[in-house]
């Protein structure tokens, strides 16, 4: 090594000799060689390594020269072969030689590769070693070349010599994940995708190669190597690039990882799906550490929404074999989306779990539905924005100017409200949320609306905000899953359209809804859901009804230049629950619950008509016109058989809607159409019923001047 030393004129005789007495030693026996190679070898680790570029060469051509040696003989030195990759991957850290030795050696490598690969076997861990630290390089040539000779053994090498490599398969695997997460390089990115990709096409091919492989697998079933040795690497790598890349780049890793699920997951076995999961969940972990906020916002909003979807579409795919194994996973991960702070993930935990239901619910067992009703209504009841009602100002914060001018400034907007649930992006035909490129959340819009809030207030108010974008979509998820999507909103056009085209012969056609899920949910489960829903309208209706928190909570800069409202959450609740009451009421399946079912519809209609004579605001009277057409055209289809049965609620309806409200229904923009169709419902009760023999005088009377006032109007 002295002779090295020198900077201008190291003296290389001694190594020149090293040489030679490594290539006429080669016939000797392994054993004999391993010892010499453990003093030889670590020479030329050091000399690969001189800051000397003329030595680093010759020391790395001279090992180029004698592994060429070797590999022509058949490799008859196993052992050997390792020996010198072994100190090709020592002699290729960065920090230690110029770019200029770092190409050198990895053009060696190419050399041998597209010459000998035939006679490589032991030494392919070691090629790829050194492939992985190239990977990593900032110098484009090295990186290229070094993934073009990966290229060619993954799509060449392996396909003629597969047995001859298995053992060094996860390495190759390892190596290309290394290459698609060097962010300098994002062509070669995506191609190292799409090669790991092609390295699950040999997995799905050749599982008999990985079963027949031992080695170091001995204490693995032979049914387990496919999993251990092949497809695990594989999703595991593509893990890591999800976790490690940038958008572009780990998003198509997302999308490569289940589409190689879906392709060969019906080969996997049941517990290696438990383990296969482990690693996507990985993707959410990644989300509960302490981030920066911008970069955990992207997170969730891109690659935690895309695996959500994904996960549910494989689990639909697989339903038989995952029901066991990850439905409780599934419906905890959906939990867990709703509760964060972001509102594009919570609204696709909602969207997601509309979708499960959908396309599983009728190979659902009673177990899975219960599981599933559960689910909903824990989620129901941990977003409730309870704080809407219970938050207070700090005492004179909004104290400025003088009481007689903010008296004058709320009388001018005591009419105005802008609903919370506005911003809500409509769903596509799928169920999932559109996703326009301009535009920004409701959180967003909140924090440029109003400024003037504190940081504390803005972080608050953003998460009530979430909660409440929640709370209605749960309430569509529920109507969808029951009736499908788009029944309801379906349904109601055609009430109004059946009202204003023919409302005395009124006569809508409801569909079976046989596609939704109503027919396979019991009673109990019904009711579950139910209870969830009237909690979410009665504390929608307590908010709209608190005009002086809404009032403060507006000067505070909650959401918009006009007071919030929760009407969307008010009035598709009760729509949504009277569906569902009045579907279990015509069932003559449910006969069981019938009683239960009437006593729970009258106490509702009952509620429900009562605050809605009480409502001041015309906007707020006007978000009612779809409830009450549904109400009054489900009263006009109860069956004839059930018609006796509901007096009670038809007279609740006459004396609530006429008798009592002839001020609240004169300026309503459907009163025509409302009182054409009580008419309606009260000639049809005196009509087939007969009820006339039935009552007293005063209740005659009563249906009789309700019909007349109809006429007034």
């Amino acid at each position: 090594m002295d002779e090295l030393l020198s900077a201008t004129h190291p003296r290389m005789f001694s190594l020149q000799k090293i040489v030679e007495i490594s290539y006429y030693n080669m016939g000797r026996i392994r054993l004999q060689w391993s010892r010499i190679w453990e003093v030889i070898g670590d020479h030329f680790n050091k000399v690969g390594c001189n800051p000397n570029e003329d030595v680093a060469i010759f020391a790395v051509d001279s090992l180029r020269q004698l592994s060429m040696k070797f590999l022509e003989k058949g490799e008859l030195h196993q052992l050997l072969q390792l020996m010198f990759q072994i100190a090709f991957v020592e002699s290729v850290d960065g920090r230690m030689m110029s770019p200029t030795i770092r190409d050198m050696v990895v053009r060696c490598i190419a050399q041998m590769v597209n010459s000998q690969a035939a006679n490589i076997r032991s030494g392919w861990k070691n090629i790829f070693s050194v492939f992985h630290l190239a990977a990593s390089d900032q110098d484009e040539s090295i990186v290229e070349l070094a993934f073009q000779t990966t290229g060619h053994i993954v799509t060449i090498v392996f396909e003629k010599h597969f047995p001859a490599t298995i053992d060094s398969f996860q390495d190759a695997v390892k190596c290309l994940s290394e290459f698609a997460c060097n962010a300098a390089f994002p062509d070669t990115s995506m191609e190292a995708i799409r090669l790991i990709r092609h390295c699950a096409k040999y997995v799905s091919d050749r599982p008999q190669a990985f079963k027949e492989y031992t080695s170091d697998d001995m204490n693995v079933a032979p049914e387990d190597r496919v999993w251990v040795r092949g497809w695990f690497p594989i999703l595991f790598e593509l893990s890591c690039i999800i976790n490690r890349c940038k958008l572009d780049v780990r998003t198509r890793g997302l999308t490569v990882m289940f589409e190689i699920m879906k392709t060969y997951g019906h080969t996997y076995e049941k517990h290696w799906w438990q383990d296969l999961f482990r690693i996507v969940f990985r993707i959410f972990d990644n989300m509960k550490l302490p981030e920066q906020q911008t970069e955990k916002a992207e997170w969730m909003t891109t690659t935690c929404n895309h695996a959500l979807y994904a996960i549910c579409d494989v689990f639909t795919q697989y339903l038989e074999v995952l029901s066991d194994v990850l439905l409780d996973d599934i419906f905890a991960q959906l939990y867990w989306c709703v509760q964060q702070d972001n509102e594009q993930l919570a609204r696709s935990g909602t969207n997601c779990l509309e979708n499960v239901v959908i396309l599983n619910g009728e190979k659902f067992t009673l177990e899975i539905w219960d599981k599933t009703c559960t689910c909903m209504l824990d989620i129901f009841k941990t977003t409730i924005p309870h704080a809407l009602l219970t938050w207070r100002p700090v005492s004179g914060e909004f104290s400025s100017g003088s009481p007689s001018d903010a008296k004058e400034k709320l009388d001018t907007i005591s009419q105005k409200s802008v609903d919370i649930n506005d911003s809500i992006q409509p769903r596509s035909s799928d169920g999932r949320p559109y996703q326009p490129s301009t535009g920004s959340t409701a959180g967003e819009e909140m924090s440029k609306t109003r400024p003037t809030a504190k940081f504390p207030e803005q972080k608050l108010f953003a998460a009530l905000l979430i909660k409440c974008v929640v709370q209605l979509e749960l309430i569509q998820t529920i109507d969808n899953i029951v009736f499908f999507p788009a029944t309801s909103k379906k349904e109601d056009a055609e009430n109004l359209a059946a009202a204003q085209r023919d409302a005395v012969d009124f006569d809508v056609h409801v569909d079976t809804q046989d596609q939704g899920m109503y027919r396979f949910l019991t009673s109990q489960q019904l009711f579950k859901l139910l209870d969830c829903l009237l909690e979410s309208h009665r504390f929608a209706k307590a908010f709209n009804s608190n005009n002086e928190q809404r009032t403060a909570l507006w000067k505070a800069g909650f959401k918009g230049k006009s007071k919030p409202n929760l009407l969307k959450q008010e009035t598709s609740s009760l729509a949504c629950g009277l569906r569902i009451l009045f579907r279990m009421y015509m069932d003559e399946s449910r006969t069981s619950a019938w009683e239960e079912v009437q006593q729970r519809l009258l106490n509702v209609c009952s509620e429900a008509l009562s605050y809605f004579l009480t409502l001041t605001s015309e906007s707020h009277r006007e978000a009612w016109t779809n409830l009450l057409l549904l109400f009054l055209t489900k009263v006009l289809k109860i069956s004839d058989e059930r018609v006796s049965s509901c007096f009670r609620l038809v007279l609740h309806a006459v004396r609530y809607l006429t008798l009592k409200a002839p001020a609240a229904l004169a300026h309503h923009s459907c009163l025509s159409l409302i009182l054409a169709l009580l008419a309606s419902v009260i000639k049809r009760f005196l009509l087939v019923t007969l009820w006339v023999s039935h009552l007293d005088l005063g209740e005659y009377l009563k249906f009789f001047t309700c019909s007349v006032l109809s006429e007034v109007y």
